[in-house]
């Protein structure tokens, strides 16, 4: 495989994934593209040795030296010098699908995810992989609660949720801390492990639509968004949810934590969702120039950095509430 080219503006391309690296933001995308940043996003340079020219979906690090990155043709890619070269782990074009993202762990533990549910675990730090099928047991029933959006029946059977688990796309992984994990995949699947992935359960799905994102928050709260600019809070680790008002059917692909109750969700056509109560509600902060945006991490003082398909820049927030509509069924 061909290794990614040099460009002059590889910062303006399409990128999809950012991950902090220490104090360095690292962002991937577009046919091998990795970009770095030392200024919170501000300013980005090219990564001097990828060797792939594959979409690149998703990265992570286990310090701020050691990181892995994922993509199309299931090719992983590692790093010990915090993005500036790479090495090839793993390369399986004949695969039915993409790896989708990746999570990096404690001693080493990585798992990928992705398409027809791909779960790739490595206990070295993205040196080697193995291959393992997903699945998880099924939902459990859900508790009442007054206002929750009314849930998905949870599968007849194990068998039959193993047969869900064995297909749908797993579209994104997350920590909340304390070994606990969150898978957010297509046709409204929502996974949760509390174990740092050795087994998982489904959730008790709000929505039939695909998730792209899962934002862990203090405590049990959790938040759950993805398509047409559906938006789910939930205060019991995902077994009950509360749809929130989002005023855009646009739709929602990353998210991050600012600070004490604070959240910003963005998506396609510039949508940037911000919250400072938790996720209890959320204001609509529409960027101008309505490029997608894909991923966001904090860049400080009312600020993110965000990749997308103008590649990855620093925004700012304007800490004004914008009237948002009812979000659409």
């Amino acid at each position: 495989m061909r290794a990614a080219e040099r460009v002059p503006l590889a910062a303006r391309g399409l990128l999809i994934a950012i991950a902090p690296a220490g104090q360095r933001l690292v962002a991937v995308g577009d046919r091998g593209i990795i970009v770095l940043s030392d200024d919170r996003g501000a300013s980005w340079t090219q990564a001097e040795y990828v060797p792939s020219q594959a979409l690149l979906t998703g990265v992570c690090f286990l310090d701020p030296q050691r990181g892995v990155a994922v993509g199309h043709d299931q090719v992983t890619l590692t790093t010990g010098d915090a993005g500036r070269t790479w090495k090839r782990t793993h390369f399986a074009p004949q695969a039915p699908g993409p790896l989708l993202d990746v999570w990096c762990g404690a001693g080493g533990r990585v798992i990928a995810v992705g398409a027809y549910s791909a779960y790739l675990i490595s206990t070295d730090g993205g040196a080697s992989w193995r291959e393992v099928k997903f699945t998880p047991a099924a939902a459990k029933a859900a508790p009442a609660h007054a206002g929750a959006a009314p849930a998905a029946p949870a599968a007849a059977s194990a068998d039959a949720e193993e047969e869900a688990g064995g297909g749908y796309h797993l579209n994104r992984i997350v920590t909340a801390g304390g070994g606990r994990l969150y898978i957010a995949g297509e046709a409204g699947h929502l996974y949760r492990s509390d174990d740092g992935g050795a087994s998982w359960r489904s959730l008790t799905s709000p929505y039939e639509g695909s998730f792209f994102g899962v934002l862990p928050l203090t405590g049990d709260t959790v938040l759950a968004f993805g398509l047409r600019g559906h938006l789910y809070r939930s205060a019991d680790a995902g077994d009950s949810w509360q749809q929130i008002d989002t005023g855009t059917v646009a739709m929602l692909t990353g998210a991050a934590p600012l600070g004490a109750h604070a959240l910003a969700i963005v998506g396609l056509a510039g949508i940037v969702l911000v919250s400072r109560d938790g996720g209890r509600t959320v204001t609509l902060e529409q960027q101008a120039d309505h490029a997608g945006l894909s991923a966001v991490v904090p860049a400080g003082d009312d600020r993110l950095a965000v990749a997308g398909e103008d590649g990855a820049r620093q925004i700012g927030l304007s800490g004004k509430p914008v009237a948002a509509g009812s979000a659409s069924p």
